[in-house]
């Protein structure tokens, strides 16, 4: 089993950057890939980003060229650098962990884009 947690969201205003934090329970090596989502309110869940061991990482178009996602090993942790963000990037943004026994969430992160 994975715990997550999330942090880093927050309130800004278009065109501005934040980066989100996902903490795991165990070490990145046991699970095989991590990922960000996103859920705005009404609005299916939907893949942002992915990293697996080996570092390769795969974006969807909503959000690619604006988001990096990145892994820490010694801190169990994966990052997503947003910027240039937008109103509608507005959502709860979760993370994902997958391993040989199955998905994870962690209790994900609200990311408010406003002026």
């Amino acid at each position: 089993q994975v715990q997550l947690v999330e942090s880093g969201g927050g309130l800004v205003q278009p065109g501005e950057s934040l980066r989100l934090s996902c903490a795991a329970s165990r070490s990145l090596f046991d699970i095989n890939n991590m990922g960000w989502y996103r859920q705005a309110p009404g609005e299916q869940r939907e893949l942002v980003a992915e990293i697996g061991i080996g570092d390769w990482t795969y974006y969807e178009d909503s959000m690619k060229g604006r988001v990096t996602i990145s892994r820490d090993n010694a801190k169990n942790t994966v990052y997503l650098q947003m910027n240039a963000l937008k109103p509608e990037d507005t959502a709860v943004y979760y993370c994902r962990a997958v391993t040989t026994t199955g998905h994870y969430w962690g209790q994900g992160t609200q990311v408010t884009v406003s002026s």
